[in-house]
């Protein structure tokens, strides 16, 4: 899931004394930018989906207006993409959650595209142009004021504070990076080497939930007996959300090549961005945006939804991220993916009411979750904290062995570059029609 691989050494307790402020800096500056993002993101948003209908007296859910949207945002991405300097970094298709350290000459340009995505209602999230803008800037920043700390040091206090901020909670970020820091050389505690990340986490978490209260729980059902049929249930709506989310990881790089065939970065964001608008008349604007809110509107008003309905709606959407990350928008796939999940398991309680909705939910985001991500922690973990219910937790822990044989072997839901192609390389950061 992520590239970064630390080289450090177990540091003392007076180094992760010392090292405590910095991290502390780390994780809040992680939560403003985020927070930043978010906010101007949202002034575009209404402006372009109620204030301005709103003034002309227009249906901003109507079919024409949301193809017009997408079809303008694809534009305006394409064109930042393409003549704005830096050129919005590499694309997000051929970049992991953590990745290479990006210019920062590029910083501007891919937070002026992730910002218009966001706000047009591209179907992807915040995260991968968040967490890249973060390691750049705070890799910049430290490096002057803090020159004795190490640069992958920030880089692992920048995307922790980074994740927990976007999750609410530092446990996102330590369960993806015990996997990474237990990978680095040099002895000592796991634990020395996470407390450091974990402090930027934490840091992160509390600044973003003061600002926004950013939270991934959806309002359902209470659920208080765990029973075997509900087991079972979780097993197969989790093997079906898998094998959904395999279907889409095959399409991709298909989908990816067929957008990046016209080479020109305005040609295939702006035909990118008309294809979202002909799914978002399908799908109507519930399959909008990257699906945080969507999926507790979804959720809340599912008897408004048939059967065939929230089909439609799981297909939309995961057409949706493909085309959206697949022609050069940049965002992440993760919360697209926990939105199909929810979807999906709001379709197995239309289909068969006896499934707690719970249970159906939680085990639909972890199958898809898990393909997106590769990770079992996260996936778990998301599937958790999207039901705020630790009875949850020892369903999903079976029910996530099957799902994992199944993706263990599978491809990524990620575009490996040529090596002429490498996010370092000037034609790769520069995009095809420079």
């Amino acid at each position: 899931m992520a590239t970064t691989e630390p080289q450090l050494a177990a540091p003392t307790v007076r180094q992760l004394v010392m090292l405590c402020i910095p991290a502390v800096v780390v994780g809040v500056l992680c939560a403003l930018s985020l927070w930043a993002v978010d906010e101007v993101s949202g002034v575009i948003e209404q402006g372009v989906w109620k204030a301005l209908p709103g003034a002309l007296g227009i249906d901003p859910t109507s079919g024409w207006w949301i193809f017009a949207v997408l079809t303008v945002t694809g534009a305006a991405v394409g064109l930042v993409v393409w003549l704005v300097p830096g050129h919005a970094g590499p694309d997000s298709a051929t970049t992991e959650l953590v990745g290479p350290i990006l210019r920062i000459a590029a910083v501007p340009s891919l937070a002026l595209a992730a910002i218009l995505g966001l706000a047009g209602g591209v179907s992807l999230g915040p995260e991968n142009p968040i967490i890249a803008i973060n390691i750049s800037v705070l890799v910049t920043l430290v490096g002057l004021l803090w020159k004795a700390v190490p640069t992958q040091l920030v880089v692992l206090m920048a995307a922790s504070g980074t994740i927990g901020a976007l999750f609410g909670t530092p446990v996102a970020a330590a369960l993806l990076f015990t996997g990474i820091v237990a990978a680095a050389k040099g002895g000592g505690a796991l634990w020395d080497r996470l407390f450091l990340p974990l402090v930027s986490a934490g840091a992160g978490a509390i600044t973003m939930t003061l600002l926004a209260h950013p939270s991934l729980i959806i309002p359902m059902p209470a659920y208080t007996k765990v029973n075997g049929w509900d087991l079972l249930a979780a097993i197969v709506i989790g093997v079906v959300a898998t094998a959904l989310g395999l279907v889409g990881v095959y399409l991709f790089p298909i989908v990816h090549r067929l957008f990046h065939a016209l080479r020109n970065p305005l040609l295939m964001t702006l035909l990118g961005g008309a294809v979202l608008g002909l799914l978002g008349v399908l799908g109507g604007p519930i399959t909008l945006f990257k699906g945080l809110s969507q999926m507790g509107q979804l959720v809340t008003d599912r008897a408004d939804y048939s059967a065939g309905q929230l089909t439609v709606i799981v297909l939309v959407k995961l057409v949706a991220l493909l085309v959206a990350a697949g022609a050069g928008f940049r965002g992440g796939r993760v919360f697209p993916a926990v939105f199909i999940g929810t979807a999906l398991g709001t379709l197995a309680v239309a289909l068969v009411p006896a499934i707690p909705l719970q249970v159906a939910v939680a085990a639909g985001v972890m199958g898809l979750a898990l393909v997106v991500t590769r990770d079992g922690w996260v996936a778990l973990f998301v599937g958790v904290a999207v039901t705020d219910n630790l009875l949850i937790l020892p369903i999903l822990c079976l029910a996530v062995l099957p799902a994992w044989l199944m993706v263990t072997k599978a491809p990524e839901m990620l575009i490996r570059p040529a090596p002429e192609l490498t996010p370092t390389s000037p034609r790769a950061a520069g995009g095809a029609g420079r």
